[in-house]
């Protein structure tokens, strides 16, 4: 075996050696993994179940998903009725994983339609996601005491950044007129946001996006938008925008803007991080709902702006296929 081959079989076996010593842990969602991920440090390896862009209200497990769950040390899941599927994925995969519920400690809200059913979307707001990742602390503290300094010293980090943007939302939300501030969504993800900042908020559906829109929910609607006269609607990143979208035709309002409730936005977008989600957030309802409410004329035009390169590359396609007409009409003839 020469030099080079005796390198390569060295750094190969410290980092698969390495890597055997790090925690395996997954996460339900990719809030709760990002939380997880900064607290955790470099010392684990943290996947999400759900991948970036899923909805984990209607998410179907798959052979990936199982195997996720297997080789997992920690799983970290919300509770509260969010992962409808977790019992039957732990059953179906055999993983030995501790499963640790982040929401413990939180009062949740109770559902008003159905018994013993709560809001899982409690990470919305920033007081308490600081409950979540010290439930996320004291766990990994518990499942390897020998990094609890690492832990300990990344909760803190990480506590004083959620501290700091609980503040900078609070101050954001109360720039809006009091009779604005009135959250219209496709599903009813922001309550502990609304409740935690002063925000009426309403939605086409329930705390689970599992279900369809009824027409006494688009009617609802319709009612708050005519006596509030709220500027805009916004429409949710892993939700199907059509009937929001309606609404906002019907009344004659614009779309404020993509939230992000049940998932991250991918790594190009201002959504990457449980932080960044809640800042995106905030900025966008804040922007929406200051603004004066369009007239029709005005929502036409912003709809029917187009960039004038679409404008140029539709003329051009126009003439290839005009002339690839007649060329087929001169190639028939002969």
């Amino acid at each position: 075996m020469n030099k080079i081959s005796i390198l390569f079989f060295i750094l190969f076996a410290w980092s698969t050696g390495h890597a055997q010593d790090k925690i395996n842990i997954v996460a339900t969602a990719s809030m709760i993994a990002d939380m997880v991920e900064n607290i955790a440090g470099d010392v684990a390896v943290v996947k999400s179940i759900v991948p970036i862009g899923g909805d984990p209200h209607t998410y179907d497990p798959t052979p990936s998903s199982a195997m996720l769950a297997s080789k997992a040390d920690i799983a970290f899941v919300n509770g509260l009725t969010f992962e409808g599927w977790l019992q039957e994925l732990i059953e179906n995969s055999g993983t030995k994983a501790k499963v640790i519920t982040v929401t413990k400690g939180i009062d949740p809200i109770a559902s008003e339609k159905y018994q013993n059913a709560t809001d899982p979307h409690a990470w919305m707001a920033a007081n308490l996601g600081v409950q979540y990742i010290l439930n996320i602390k004291n766990a990994l503290v518990d499942y390897a005491p020998q990094h609890s300094e690492l832990f300990e010293a990344n909760y803190l980090s990480y506590k004083k950044e959620l501290e700091e943007l609980d503040a900078y939302i609070e101050q954001k939300i109360q720039s809006i007129p009091k009779e604005k501030r009135i959250l219209i969504t496709s599903h009813d993800a922001f309550q502990y946001y609304g409740r935690r900042y002063g925000i009426q908020l309403e939605s086409i559906l329930g705390v689970s996006t599992d279900a369809d829109a009824q027409t006494s929910d688009i009617t609802r609607l319709n009612e708050v938008i005519q006596n509030t006269q709220v500027p805009v609607v916004f429409v949710e990143s892993t939700i199907n925008p059509k009937h929001l979208q309606q609404i906002a035709k019907d009344n004659h309002i614009s779309i404020g803007g993509k939230l992000y409730s049940d998932s991250l936005g991918d790594s190009k977008s201002s959504a990457s991080t449980y932080l960044k989600m809640l800042r995106h957030n905030t900025d966008v309802i804040v922007k929406g709902l200051t603004q004066s409410r369009l007239t029709p004329d005005q929502i036409e035009a912003t709809q029917s702006k187009r960039p004038g390169w679409i404008k140029w590359a539709g003329g051009i396609l126009i003439l290839a296929l005009l002339a690839l007409i007649i060329l087929r009409q001169k190639n028939a003839a002969k």
